[in-house]
């Protein structure tokens, strides 16, 4: 006799699976990962593979051994922590330090809450953070990007400098004009294609964009999250900018500058630590564009994006709460 298996609403035949769904945003990571390798050269090599194969080696041992559960490292979700870590970290990171942010990435901000489906806040940028704040000088090391020299020298051994956000932040508090500060770095022009100093994910901003669209076309992920942030932080930065343009950068600084891009496509659209509810992830996204300003522009990291999602990512079962979809069937309240 078959078993009648009875399990919670939707019941809804579709064909996406972790494993597929986990393998698409790598494929739309490809771009990007390109690029960094373009002009990060050996670290960028060095740095993505240790933390892939990291991430991996530690979800395995983990799963197994604390868990006590099957191996889930065929379902990508380990590797695609490992990239989106390394993209948040400098080229010439100690490998070291490499593997410690793949373990905080896996062991406490994954495996501890259970695996995956369970953890509240992004594994990848958990393990950011934490190397962000345990080791802020050689996390804040920052490569020149040049597509030749790179490639033929030793990873550590790179010339570094500041990002642009660095240079403007920096700037500023000595006294000096943001538009004179603003025309001191790489143009916008240099920002989109990736001649840009940075962690791995902040150079290329085309890139990432094209990465969007894809995600976009394999509906594995909606307009709302990273719609929400990025036009919150061109009309919040437009506000600041055209009240006071010597104090403050103008919006396509911003936007094209650090983490944002990659944070608004990769990071907070997390299908775990992000809200369910289209409103809830407009209302996320909306609170990430302005805890990123709002750090940027008045708090002592000149990048705000980590900060913000990973507290925004606290408050997503609050917003599950309060947002939820309409349940099949339920009457309209006129």
């Amino acid at each position: 006799m078959s078993k009648l298996i009875v399990s919670l609403s939707p019941h809804q035949l579709g064909t996406n699976s972790v494993k597929k769904l986990m393998y698409g945003v790598l494929i739309a990571l490809l771009p990007t990962l390109f690029v960094s390798v373009w002009f990060f050269g050996l670290g960028a090599i060095i740095v993505i593979i240790t933390s892939v194969l990291s991430c991996i080696l530690f979800e395995y041992l983990l799963t197994k051994f604390v868990l006590k559960k099957p191996s889930t490292i065929t379902d990508g979700s380990a590797a695609l922590t490992g990239l989106l870590l390394a993209f948040n970290l400098p080229s010439n990171l100690p490998i070291w330090l490499v593997i410690i942010g793949a373990f905080v990435a896996i062991g406490i901000a994954k495996i501890s809450f259970g695996g995956l489906g369970n953890n509240l806040f992004n594994p990848a940028l958990a393990g950011r953070v934490f190397l962000l704040i345990s080791w802020p000088v050689q996390m804040t090391s920052w490569p020149k990007p040049s597509p030749i020299s790179n490639h033929l020298l030793g990873y550590t051994d790179v010339t570094t400098g500041a990002t642009p956000l660095g240079v403007l932040a920096e700037g500023l508090r000595n006294g000096e004009s943001a538009v004179k500060l603003t025309s001191q770095v790489p143009d916008y022009m240099q920002m989109l294609l990736g001649n840009t100093g940075g962690s791995l994910g902040e150079v290329g901003a085309a890139a990432i964009l094209i990465g969007l669209v894809y995600l976009l076309m394999k509906k594995i992920i909606t307009w709302h999250i990273p719609v929400s942030i990025l036009g919150t932080v061109a009309v919040f930065t437009s506000i600041l900018w055209y009240a006071n343009p010597v104090k403050f950068a103008d919006p396509m600084f911003h936007l094209l500058s650090g983490g944002l891009l990659l944070g608004a496509v990769f990071m907070a659209t997390d299908y775990v630590s992000s809200p369910m509810s289209k409103r809830g992830m407009i209302l996320y996204g909306v609170f990430i564009g302005l805890l990123t300003i709002i750090i940027r522009v008045w708090g002592a990291f000149p990048e705000g994006v980590s900060f913000a999602i990973l507290i925004m990512n606290a408050f997503v079962p609050l917003i599950n709460m309060y947002m939820k979809p309409k349940r099949f069937g339920e009457k309209i309240k006129k």
